[in-house]
């Protein structure tokens, strides 16, 4: 396990600031402050992805967003700031996203593309969320605001379907979540044999519509 940062106790690092950078002087450096922000968000998500919440140390993630240890810290004192931040990234990113299939052309490959992003999300998710629950807890705020804005999303997008005849009246939105969690767990088990994660999400895609097979998401 690599060395974190913080010794793995979510302590403030060096240098802590609670506006997260976002107080110094003048619009340049605003806007420097937010870009870096933003490429430590996506940095520490990709890390998060490959190689588990626990196992990437925050001098990595720096290193990869190509700023210093420092700047990480004025923008997330501790470890849990930064796991925090990642997660409800992240589920911002998927409401932005069923928002925009709301009104998408096709409420069928609408569905598809969903339940595609909720398998990518799914896989930065399993050892982000089981950090976080360590760290404060299933019924905390975030996690509880975060789990209500991915089923809302997911009720949505679903009964959009269904009102368009394209999905079978029986399905729920929670059964995209659970679906998906138990997909990712699946193709995990027989991690190494190519596309079977995208034949599976095809079974299920195929078995929520009422006829004919959605477009493959791009």
């Amino acid at each position: 396990m690599a060395k974190r940062a913080d010794g793995g106790r979510g302590e403030a690092g060096p240098a802590k600031r609670a506006d997260g950078g976002r107080g110094q002087a003048g619009p340049a450096k605003r806007a420097d402050a937010r870009r870096n922000y933003e490429r430590l968000l996506v940095a520490a998500g990709q890390a998060f992805a490959e190689h588990g919440a626990d196992d990437v140390s925050l001098e990595e993630i720096a290193r990869r967003a190509g700023v210093g240890i420092g700047t990480l810290y004025r923008h997330f004192p501790s470890r849990q700031a930064l796991l925090e931040a990642v997660y409800a990234d992240q589920v911002e990113g998927l409401e932005v996203l069923a928002g925009k299939l709301l009104t998408a052309e096709s409420p069928g490959d609408a569905v598809a593309e969903w339940l595609h992003a909720l398998v990518t999300f799914g896989r930065t998710k399993r050892s982000l969320s089981a950090a976080l629950v360590e760290m404060i807890g299933r019924d905390s705020e975030l996690l509880s605001a975060c789990g209500a804005t991915l089923r809302r999303c997911s009720t949505a997008v679903v009964q959009r379907a269904q009102d368009a005849g394209v999905v079978r009246a029986d399905v729920q939105g929670t059964d995209l979540l659970r679906l998906t969690h138990g997909l990712i767990l699946a193709s995990d088990a027989g991690a190494g044999e190519a596309g079977q994660t995208e034949r599976m999400l095809r079974l299920v895609i195929d078995g929520l519509l009422t006829g004919g097979s959605a477009e493959p998401a791009s």
